[in-house]
């Protein structure tokens, strides 16, 4: 009887829709929090009576037209003596409590300091000063586009990330004046470009920093959305997966299969200029499990950052649009989770993609060639670019060649090579070229399709996946592959960026753009 009636109570338990469990990840918010504010950066030919001072020197001397009290000056050239401060780039000397002023903070340029040089000096600056509680003001830049330099150092190296931190006591908003002779030129040299960069590598290194199960590639698109938002000239284009099933992008949305979260293509196009864009097309994996070809644990924290170069492209259209730059640029992110699900592709299948062309799958964990595959036959197709560069995080072999000083450069058209070398130097977003050889295209030739998207070890990986996209690629259109595997995380704090992603690329197509433009 007892379990007749245990039956019956069962039976008429009300049944919850399959749909109700439907849910991606948690179904539950982390924070609606906004990282802390940084502090505001203006110009003046003074600097405010009770803000901390940076002084930056590019030797041992301090100038006479440097603006310093005596009282200020007779402490800050006894600390220098004290320490033997050289004026070395990026040295810093700090001197709390000194002549009347919170903190007086000495950093080094260097001789004949570079606009790179000063940027890292006020970047330094912002960390050292992170933690006072009182307004900056910095001096020794010298004329409008140093001091404007300084300003996109100082908003660069206060970044920081800290919207899941509860509790804690954010550091101080008060502003941080540059101080010069040319304030209203600098001013306006800052507000024309350097803003926009700044506002453009925030806004890239939050994407980077978010977890996975907040940056997928539907809130990929739509936090880039949000952020160009009513600026003119800029209209964005968005292919689900069932748009991309129809053209046969087999090979996108192949990496995508095996996640609940479908794979996008995204493209943002920013027309202020006329004639046939600059092609950006950047690797989108918001997170990288290797899929069936799993990764190790140790580490693996890190592979949200697997969209590092579909961030870039996207905040360097924002940098572009936000400073209404004179060029016409296409900014494309190929976006896909890469995830060992019952519906992977596995090792061994075959995919086909847009242009006809086969790949065999050798390695699930070469994903990022796969969705770049498609990316780059729809822009090449749809756009009709002037030229095409292609930036990911593709390789650990590049930085094997390369350490974390540069970035991989692979290109097939010497003009095109020279501008991304030249917008790199100028930028601070360096790149050394490495080879493409005919031996390369036979390496990842397949026994069963047209090409293989992994030579399993053989060296050298990293040409052999520029290699790899480059058959995509029509030889006709000028082309380059970044690889910016191994600059696209710091592993220690910079002078321009804390520990954690760099924002790396967005500077250097910023400037790539404006210079291919202005050659054109």
């Amino acid at each position: 009887m007892r379990l007749l009636l245990t039956s019956l109570c069962l039976a008429v338990l009300p049944v919850l829709p399959a749909a109700a469990q439907d849910v991606a990840g948690s179904g539950i918010a982390l924070s609606n929090a906004r990282n802390s504010a940084e502090r505001p950066i203006g110009f003046a030919a003074t600097a405010p009576a009770d803000a901390a001072l940076v002084v930056l020197l590019p030797g041992a001397e301090l100038a006479p037209t440097l603006p310093l009290a005596q009282a200020e000056r007779d402490a800050l050239a006894a600390g220098i003596a004290s320490a033997e401060f050289t004026g070395k780039a990026n040295a810093v000397l700090s001197l709390p409590a000194a002549a009347g002023r919170q903190r007086i903070v000495a950093v080094g340029v260097g001789p004949n300091p570079s606009a790179i040089a000063i940027q890292e000096a006020a970047g330094k600056a912002a960390q050292e000063l992170k933690g006072v509680n009182a307004p900056v003001a910095l001096i020794g830049a010298g004329g409008a586009q140093a001091m404007a330099s300084a300003a996109l150092g100082y908003a660069l190296g206060q970044y920081r990330f800290d919207r899941y931190k509860t509790g804690a006591t954010p550091p101080s908003t008060q502003a941080v004046t540059i101080v010069g002779s040319e304030p209203e030129a600098a001013r306006t040299a800052w507000q024309s470009r350097h803003a926009g960069v700044a506002e453009a590598a925030r806004f890239t290194r939050d994407l980077i920093n978010e977890p996975a199960g907040v940056i997928h590639p539907a809130s990929f698109v739509e936090r880039t959305r949000e952020a160009l938002s009513g600026l003119p000239n800029v209209s964005i284009e968005v292919l689900d997966e069932a748009a991309m099933r129809r053209l046969g992008m087999g090979a996108i949305v192949g990496v995508g299969q095996g996640s609940r979260r479908g794979s996008r293509l995204l493209l943002v196009t920013y027309r202020g200029a006329g004639g046939p864009p600059l092609a950006l097309v950047g690797k989108g994996i918001t997170f990288d499990s290797g899929g069936i070809s799993l990764k190790p644990g140790s580490g693996m924290y890190q592979m949200k950052a697997d969209m590092s170069g579909a961030a870039a492209v996207v905040g360097t259209a924002l940098s572009l649009a936000r400073t209404r730059a004179p060029v016409h640029v296409v900014a494309v992110a190929a976006l896909a989770e890469n995830m060992p699900g019952g519906n992977a592709q596995r090792p061994g299948d075959v995919v086909r993609t847009m242009g006809g062309k086969t790949i065999e799958v050798v390695n699930t964990d070469a994903e990022g060639r796969l969705v770049l595959a498609d990316a780059v036959q729809y822009v090449a197709e749809r756009k009709k670019p002037a030229a095409l560069v292609d930036i990911a995080t593709l390789t650990g072999a590049v930085g094997g060649a390369l350490g974390d000083e540069y970035a991989g450069l692979f290109a097939r058209d010497e003009p095109l090579a020279a501008a991304i070398l030249a917008a790199g130097e100028a930028s601070g977003e360096p790149l050394w070229r490495l080879p493409l050889h005919r031996n390369h295209d036979e390496d990842i030739k397949s026994k069963i399709a047209d090409v293989r998207n992994s030579t399993e070890g053989l060296s050298p990986g990293a040409s052999h996946g520029a290699a790899f996209i480059g058959t995509f690629v029509d030889p006709a259109l000028p082309w380059a592959h970044v690889d910016m595997a191994s600059t696209m995380w710091a592993s220690s704090s910079q002078p321009l960026y804390p520990e954690g992603p760099t924002g790396y690329g967005v500077r250097l197509l910023d400037t790539l753009a404006r210079s291919w433009a202005a050659g054109r």
